[in-house]
C-alpha cells in the first residue's frame, strides 16, 4: 500500500438500505421466518436495490442502483451462489424488515451483494448473505464479462 492512501477496508461501503414486508405466510412452526422465505427477501431487496431484469415491472420507482433493468437484450443476470449466515432468529412482526446491502467484490465477469437482514424494531442483525451473481447470454448460456457502466455502477456502493 502506498503512504498517504487509506486502507481499502477502512472506508465504509454505502449501503442502500431497503424495507421488506415480513408476510404472515413467511413465518415457520416456531414463529419467526423460515430460511426459505429469507431467500425471497434476499431477492426482494436486491431487486429494489439495482431494479428489475429489463422488461419486467416497467416503468416503476427508480433504484438508487439501476442496474439490472438497464442489462441490453438477450442477457440475463443470473444468480451463482447465495451463502446465508442465520445470526439469531427474525421474529415476523407486521412491519417490514430493514435490509442493507451492498457490494463486494467485483470481477471480470461476475460480482458478489452482501446484505444484513435486521429486525425492524430492535435492530439486531439477524441474517447476514452473499450473493454471487453474474451477467449470461441468453443464446449460448456463456457468462458475459461486466461492461465499464456496469462496473462503475457497482462502485459507488462497493466494500
Amino acid at each position: 500500500m502506498k503512504t498517504g492512501q487509506p486502507a481499502r477496508d477502512s472506508v465504509a461501503p454505502q449501503r442502500i438500505e431497503v424495507l421488506v414486508p415480513m408476510r404472515w405466510g413467511d413465518m415457520d412452526a416456531y414463529g419467526h421466518i423460515n430460511n426459505v422465505q429469507i431467500v425471497r427477501m434476499l431477492e426482494e431487496a436486491r431487486i429494489a436495490a439495482f431494479g428489475p431484469p429489463r422488461g419486467a415491472g416497467l416503468p416503476g420507482v427508480e433504484p438508487p442502483a439501476a442496474l439490472f433493468n438497464d442489462v441490453e437484450e438477450g442477457i440475463m443476470t443470473l444468480v451463482v451462489e447465495h451463502k446465508v449466515r442465520y445470526v439469531r432468529t427474525l421474529e415476523y412482526r407486521n412491519i417490514p424488515a430493514v435490509v442493507e446491502i451492498w457490494v463486494g467484490a467485483v470481477k471480470g465477469a461476475s460480482f458478489d451483494l452482501h446484505y444484513l437482514i435486521k429486525d425492524p424494531e430492535t435492530r439486531e442483525d439477524c441474517v447476514k448473505a452473499t450473493t454471487h451473481l453474474a451477467f449470461v447470454a441468453e443464446d449460448t448460456g456463456r457468462v458475459r464479462r461486466l461492461t465499464p457502466g456496469q462496473k462503475e455502477k457497482l462502485e459507488r456502493y462497493q466494500a
